[in-house]
C-alpha cells in the first residue's frame, strides 16, 4: 500500500472504528460500494455519506473530522492496523476490548487448517 500520493479517505467501519484508504484503494472500494442494491441503501449511506478525503502534511500527520473522531471513539491512544490493503483506525480501548471478545470466541471454521 503506497501512501506518496499523500491524499486518504477516511469512513467509517461497522466494528467501530475508522478505514483509512489510500486514493486509488478507495476509489475501487466506493465503486464495489456503489453497486450494492437498494436494500444495502443503509450501508451505502454509511461508508460514501461519512467518507472525508484527507491530506498528508508535511510532519506526516493527518487531521481527522470531529464527526469521525466521534464515531470511532477516538480519544488520545490510537492504534493503526494494517489490513492488507487499508487500514483501521482505533480508539486503542475500544480495539483492546474488540480484540478481546474475538479471543474469546472459537476459532472460526475458515481458520480452522490454517497454517500459522
Amino acid at each position: 500500500m503506497s501512501l506518496a500520493e499523500g491524499c486518504l479517505t477516511l469512513t467509517k467501519h461497522p466494528e467501530g472504528c475508522l478505514m483509512v484508504f489510500p486514493r486509488p484503494v478507495w476509489e475501487a472500494f466506493r465503486a464495489k460500494v456503489e453497486a450494492l442494491p437498494m436494500s444495502a441503501a443503509g450501508w451505502k449511506r454509511i461508508f460514501l455519506g461519512s467518507a472525508m478525503d484527507v491530506e498528508i502534511d508535511s510532519g506526516s500527520r493527518v487531521l481527522i473530522s470531529p464527526e469521525l473522531r466521534s464515531a470511532a471513539g477516538l480519544e488520545r491512544d490510537v492504534h493503526l492496523i494494517g489490513m492488507g490493503n487499508h487500514l483501521e483506525l482505533w480508539d486503542a480501548a475500544r480495539h483492546a476490548a474488540a480484540e478481546a471478545a474475538v479471543l474469546q470466541q472459537p476459532m472460526p471454521e475458515a481458520l480452522q487448517d490454517f497454517t500459522f
